[in-house]
């Protein structure tokens, strides 16, 4: 709080020196709290650059992670995606494999009667009954299905689907459009004979199934008797599994995802040069100077040169130069794509040595634990300098507010014993000015008498 005017009602001729004396002793009171708002913007200054430079290493480690993952990950290729599409995964090995579509199958369908039942002309107002409590057997397994209380057609069908009984309802209409006349249709979700049936407590709702059959196949040739099964998504080996989309035969091939290495490679570059970039905004003349001279900017550039230098000191490829990175002349990371197809042609196995994982070794458990050593939420050297510099801004915070708390208290007591130092001194120069007075008034009269 500043003072400013005077607070005074007296009317003493020092009135403006009081008020003088107040407003210095609170500027000098003053003097340390400025200095500690000066002290609190450079440390808020200091923790927008390292959240900054926090989501640049956040990034870079983000990179190394979804380089594990794509080294993890395999392509699939199909010669004829007519009749079947396939997806591989953690767990696949690489090769061809043979697919003989031999049934895709199909699945189980029944419509509600068209006799014995009322006729719905609109599913949003009417139902095929007046009941609204139903039952709904898949399969021997009966499931209570509960309406509301509108009961209409689409109620019940959207009880059928909420069941997760194993079947699922549509409304089609086979009358016309001037003369519609809906019905409830119900398919099952898995492929084959499948028993269905709906009752509203004494009428059967269902007319004859059409029912479905399993699908088949055979996988690089075998079994003679083919493979059945009650979905068109199949598991066809250990982390390949294929979707059946018609009968025939399919080469199926499974490789190596170097494309998404290389890719995730590069990303780890773009990563690594940015983090180079928010580094070098505080070195140089033109630098800023929040973070200028801090121990922080050399950890940091350690462990990028670290990261960039690793070596597994064996194998086809014992380092990221022998996949194709390297500096250009301002020190940015690249990677030559060309270095890195014929550094991996034929040599998945010593890419995949090199790699390694997140747990066990090779690259990704170096970096991994390198960036961890920055970022890990508890421990990371990044995030434990940013707690700091928040712990130390909340302490300055605390100590601004009890020294704003002394300087109020200050200026209060001064205003209060000015104030009454002024009213005293009035008081005492209207004396003065009435015993003045007095003097003046007796002398005229005395000259008046002589």
């Amino acid at each position: 709080m500043s003072a400013s005017g005077s607070i005074f009602s007296g009317s003493s001729r020092y009135s403006t020196d009081f008020q003088q004396i107040i407003n210095r002793s609170v500027a000098i009171a003053s003097l340390s709290m400025t200095q500690m708002q000066t002290a609190k913007v450079a440390l808020g200054d200091q923790s927008a650059a390292l959240v900054a430079m926090d989501a640049k290493f956040s990034s870079l480690q983000s990179a190394i992670a979804s380089l594990g993952s794509a080294a993890a990950t395999y392509n699939s290729a199909v010669s004829d995606g007519s009749v079947a599409g396939a997806s591989a995964g953690t767990g696949a090995f690489q090769g061809v494999y043979s697919l003989e579509v031999v049934d895709i199958g199909s699945y189980t369908s029944v419509m509600s009667k068209d006799a014995g039942l009322l006729k719905v002309t609109d599913p949003s107002t009417t139902s095929i009954s007046t009941s609204a409590d139903f039952t709904l057997t898949v399969d021997g397994v009966a499931q209570p299905l509960i309406t509301p209380e509108a009961n209409t057609l689409t109620d019940l069908a959207n009880a059928i689907n909420a069941s997760g009984a194993g079947v699922e309802a549509t409304i089609v209409n086979l009358g016309t459009s001037a003369t519609p006349d809906y019905r409830l249709s119900l398919a099952s979700t898995k492929l084959g004979a499948v028993s269905v049936e709906l009752t509203d407590g004494t009428t059967d709702l269902l007319g004859t199934p059409s029912a479905g059959t399993l699908a088949s196949y055979r996988v690089n040739g075998q079994p003679t008797a083919a493979i059945e099964s009650d979905s068109r998504s199949v598991t066809l080996a250990p982390g390949l599994t294929a979707t059946l989309l018609k009968a025939g035969t399919a080469q199926i091939t499974v490789s190596h995802n170097t494309t998404g290495v290389s890719s995730a490679l590069s990303n780890i570059a773009s990563a690594y040069n940015a983090a180079v970039d928010e580094i070098d905004k505080y070195h140089g003349e033109g630098g800023s100077s929040t973070l200028r001279g801090s121990s922080m900017l050399y950890v940091l550039s350690q462990s990028l040169r670290d990261l960039a230098g690793y070596s597994s000191g064996s194998g086809a490829i014992p380092s990221l130069s022998s996949l194709g990175f390297g500096f250009d002349d301002k020190g940015k990371l690249s990677m030559n794509m060309a270095a890195f197809s014929a550094a991996t042609d034929g040599q998945f196995q010593a890419l995949s040595n090199f790699l390694g994982s997140s747990s066990t070794g090779g690259f990704l458990k170096y970096a991994g634990d390198l960036m961890a050593g920055l970022e890990d939420s508890t421990n990371g050297v990044i995030k434990t300098a940013m707690s700091d510099l928040q712990t130390q801004l909340t302490q300055q915070d605390n100590r601004i507010a009890e020294q704003q708390t002394r300087i109020d208290a200050l200026q209060k007591n001064l205003e209060a014993r000015m104030a009454a130092s002024d009213a005293l001194i009035a008081a005492m120069e209207q004396q003065v000015n009435f015993m003045n007075g007095l003097m003046e008034a007796m002398t005229v009269n005395q000259r008046s008498i002589w």
